[in-house]
């Protein structure tokens, strides 16, 4: 049978593996068998609610774990799509994400609910709670389920995920059963993903690409999402050792949090034997860090993975087969099978070897677009330039990339204001407009990255300076974590160009010279 649909896995690993664990969430332990279970319940609702009419998008909002896994699995068997929502964020954003892709139900806990429905108290809403305490759907109920969710054609949406926009409206990527499918199926062909039951020590948040990643490796390789509690982020030991209580063999996990645990030595005093892959990726990792895990961990597939999230998780990789010296950067690799990296400079050419170029994808990992943004989704989503005889689309990344001596992909910057940060995706254009937009004592803002000691700088406008402390707490109010900024530099009036427009080169330099002088 030709699989159209994340869960036509998930059925067959259901019947090989029926009590293998699927999510191990605190105490809470769901086997394969009780997921699908949990889960068909819930798509019944789901489809009742949402009709016959397929592609429709659902909103998830419970904390990652256990609920969030079994909504987007439900969602996934009423052939509709999911978008999941982070608990944490301020109500703005929220605001902002509904205005864009406007859902037609949410999922949610009545212990969180109040929050979301603040935003919108008009959208239909399901408790998973009232889903559990229902009994089974009868079996014709199940069958009518899985013969509509049969007829999907494998690029209807499985979810939409934000990322950061410019205008202060998050864009939300649509992402297709297809990308998801070949990637897992790629790796296995390469090699890089076996047959062997790995457990998955996840703690990226829902709303990241990577996790949904992991719930897809779940349901087609009958892998264990063992759930990281958002606690232990502070504190890098409690994680290492819940790797080792539940022997976790597979970590996919940015590089800040690995550059922290080699910062503190903790690999030389908690060993991780059962680990047997690393991926890592979505920021740069020092090959120094890098270095240090891989002394101790000799027995460990490290793997540098590249992508945004709109060639959905990641279109090229590099298998660390090596030595890389301290300062020689870790490359992005190659491009993975049925995707092409481009390299094309600023009049559309490909460029040669050893040349700067930005990095252009083509092939089966992009995604749909950005969803209800037409005009931004034309922006991106472009004629491949190398092409005149037929449409042919490529993603313009806005990374700069080259091609080094072995053939290799490697990673220069940045050519716009995008930005990794923490392992999140960050539009800085996105923190001034909301700032602006939001504080009224902030005339005009620029938000700048420091690269050299990661932290977001935000230049502002205001009659006097603002005590750092209040703007800080302010800020985290209207936006995520991630997103406040670090350092602030008052500045009665902030230096415009000939157009008028702020002169963010000249406050470039500024940081730049104050880098410099520390």
């Amino acid at each position: 049978m030709y699989r159209t649909n994340l869960t036509q896995f998930l059925d067959d690993t259901v019947t090989a593996y029926p009590e293998r664990a699927a999510v191990i969430d605190g105490e809470t332990v769901l086997s394969f068998r009780r997921l699908k279970g949990r889960a068909l319940k819930l798509a019944s609702l789901v489809a009742e609610r949402l009709g016959e009419q397929k592609k429709h998008v659902a909103a998830v909002f419970v904390p990652k774990g256990a609920d969030s896994v079994t909504a987007d699995v439900a969602i996934a068997y009423s052939s509709n799509a999911f978008i999941n929502l982070d608990i944490k964020h301020p109500e703005q954003r929220f605001r902002n994400i509904f205005e864009n892709v406007r859902p037609d139900l949410l999922i949610t806990r009545r212990d969180v609910a109040d929050r979301i429905l603040a935003v919108d108290g008009d959208i239909p809403v399901l408790y998973i709670e009232d889903s559990d305490a229902m009994p089974d759907p009868d079996t014709a109920r199940i069958q009518e389920l899985l013969e509509r969710r049969d007829g999907c054609l494998d690029t209807d949406l499985l979810c939409v995920i934000n990322t950061s926009g410019s205008t202060g409206t998050p864009k939300g990527v649509a992402g297709h059963h297809r990308a998801f499918i070949d990637l897992i199926e790629s790796e296995v062909r390469r090699g890089e993903l076996d047959d062997t039951h790995e457990i998955l020590a996840s703690i990226v948040p829902c709303v990241f690409d990577r996790h949904i990643f992991e719930v897809c490796l779940m349901m087609m390789r009958a892998a264990t999402l063992l759930i990281v509690p958002e606690q232990f982020a502070a504190f890098p030991v409690r994680i290492l050792e819940l790797i080792v209580r539940h022997k976790a063999t597979f970590l996919f996990w940015t590089p800040t949090l690995m550059v922290n645990i080699a910062n503190m030595d903790l690999l030389s005093r908690i060993p991780l034997p059962s680990l047997r892959k690393i991926w890592f990726g979505g920021e740069v990792f020092p090959t120094a860090k890098f270095n240090y895990w891989r002394r101790y961990l000799p027995q460990v597939m490290f793997v540098n993975s590249y992508g945004p999230t709109e060639v959905l998780i990641h279109c090229a990789h590099y298998v660390v087969d090596r030595e890389l010296r301290d300062d020689e950067p870790i490359p992005i690799g190659r491009a993975l099978p049925n995707r092409e990296i481009l390299l094309i400079d600023e009049e559309g050419r490909q460029v040669k070897q050893g040349e700067e170029g930005e990095i252009c994808v083509r092939g089966i990992c992009l995604a749909a677009g950005y969803y209800n943004s037409p005009e931004k989704t034309a922006a991106a989503f472009v004629q491949n330039p190398l092409n005149s005889a037929y449409p042919e689309q490529l993603y313009r990344t806005g990374d700069i990339g080259m091609l080094n001596e072995w053939g290799e992909l490697v990673f220069k910057g940045r050519r716009d204001t995008l930005i990794k940060h923490m392992g999140y995706r960050i539009e800085l254009g996105e923190v001034e407009h909301v700032i602006t937009g939001r504080l009224e004592a902030v005339r005009n803002c620029c938000a700048l990255y420091n690269y050299a000691e990661k932290k977001i700088t935000l230049f502002y406008e205001s009659p006097e300076a603002l005590d750092e402390r209040d703007l800080r707490t302010r800020i985290g109010g209207i936006l995520p974590r991630y997103m406040v900024p670090a350092a602030y530099v008052h500045m009665t009036e902030m230096p415009r160009n000939t157009n008028g427009k702020i002169d963010r080169l000249s406050l470039k330099q500024r940081l730049e010279r104050s880098i410099q002088s520390v």
